[in-house]
């Protein structure tokens, strides 16, 4: 297979014209740096945002013109809007960036709380919880997993998209390998283990891939993996989100409507700094926050059942009670969980019937019991002083 190129790509996608404009979209700046990885071809078009839909045609010519530059495995291209005041989305900060202040602005008036519904839904997708962590290494992917494991336990259907685009976790955590199937050469199949629906970017590139995009491009990547994925019909979707409230946080939180957020920490303070920032991001584009999980809550030596709290103890459910969002649980530090998360075995399958498996499961109950009505606790309003 011969090596594809940067400048081979660009020169195939100077045979591409929009109707309304003047010359090919290279020579007009509209396309964004070209990622390329296991000879697969990642990247966006910038057109304007209300044209979106009429520039369909324009983004499947170009899809098909790199698709068939020899060498080529794949390709991978998404739209992305246009700023307005000139210059490509690729050329300057992510046009994410502003748009948090433009969305947490219409919260003094009236029509602010119904604003969410408006956002289109993913088809055959019932609600969708985010799971998100302020901070990296609090366990958030290994509780998203079993979080949608505690979901199908209670008979319902559960699809899980990996959102973390930099450092995918779903094919190791879950044990898939391979690459998902394609209908009609763009809409893909997820894949799938354990009853649960998946994708992630780690299905498209190697493990060891740096993934080095800037802000559209993930948001673009996203998309595609939410709009573009033949989920079927699902009643929730557990997005386990990257750490911290960056580009791609801000794209679910505004792009689809997510029927509530559960924030991961552990117990010490450095952890619930990062946390309340998680919160108060969910908070302010109108998501409603499910509640704290405490994780690495406590260690139960094996050899004499001795516990130690190597990091603190309590203290996310006190956070939580300060905030007034609900405590969902605490998972305690252990061997197992970890052994068998590498193994792509979670714990919830694996040792169903373990005090682990069922504190999970009670996490899941909780949550949903919220975002389907089970619960007559109204959604909480945080407020940070």
């Amino acid at each position: 297979m011969s090596q594809v190129t940067k400048d081979v790509v660009l020169a195939q996608l100077k045979q591409v014209t929009g109707p309304d404009f003047e010359g090919d979209i290279v020579s007009l700046g509209l396309v964004s740096d070209i990622f390329i990885a296991d000879n697969k071809v990642f990247f966006s078009i910038t057109v304007p945002s209300d044209r979106a839909q009429a520039m369909e045609p324009l983004r499947l010519r170009a899809e098909k013109l790199v698709k068939e530059i020899p060498g080529v495995a794949d390709a991978l291209v998404t739209l992305t809007a246009e700023r307005k005041g000139g210059r490509t989305s690729d050329d300057a900060p992510p046009p994410s960036r502003p748009q948090p202040a433009a969305q947490a602005r219409p919260a003094a008036h009236t029509h602010a709380v119904p604003q969410p519904q408006a956002k289109p839904g993913i088809p055959g997708v019932g609600k969708i919880i985010a799971v998100a962590s302020g901070k990296g290494g609090v366990g958030k992917s290994t509780t998203s997993v079993n979080i949608a494991l505690g979901l199908q336990a209670l008979g319902l259907k559960v699809g899980i998209l990996d959102a973390d685009i930099y450092g995918p976790s779903m094919p190791r955590l879950l044990g898939i390998s391979g690459r998902p199937e394609t209908v009609n050469g763009r809409i893909m199949k997820p894949m799938s283990n354990y009853g649960l629906k998946v994708m992630s970017m780690g299905f498209l590139v190697e493990e060891e891939t740096p993934m080095i995009w800037r802000g559209p491009m993930v948001m673009s990547a996203l998309n595609q993996m939410m709009r573009e994925v033949e989920w079927g019909n699902l009643d929730v979707m557990v997005v386990d989100m990257p750490p911290g409230t960056g580009d791609a946080q801000l794209t679910m939180a505004q792009q689809v409507p997510l029927a509530g957020a559960v924030i991961v920490s552990t117990p010490q303070d450095l952890a619930l700094i990062d946390a309340r920032k998680g919160l108060n991001m969910f908070a302010k584009v109108n998501v409603p926050l499910l509640g704290i999980v405490e994780n690495m809550s406590y260690f139960i030596a094996p050899d004499t059942g001795k516990r130690y709290d190597i990091f603190g103890h309590g203290g996310a459910q006190r956070e939580a009670e300060r905030l007034n969002v609900p405590f969902l649980g605490a998972v305690p530090l252990d061997m197992q969980i970890r052994e068998l998360s590498d193994a792509g075995m979670p714990i919830t399958v694996k040792e169903p019937d373990s005090p682990h498996a069922q504190i999970y499961r009670e996490i899941a109950e909780k949550a949903w019991a919220q975002v389907s009505g089970g619960s007559s606790r109204t959604a909480p309003k945080i407020v940070f002083e």
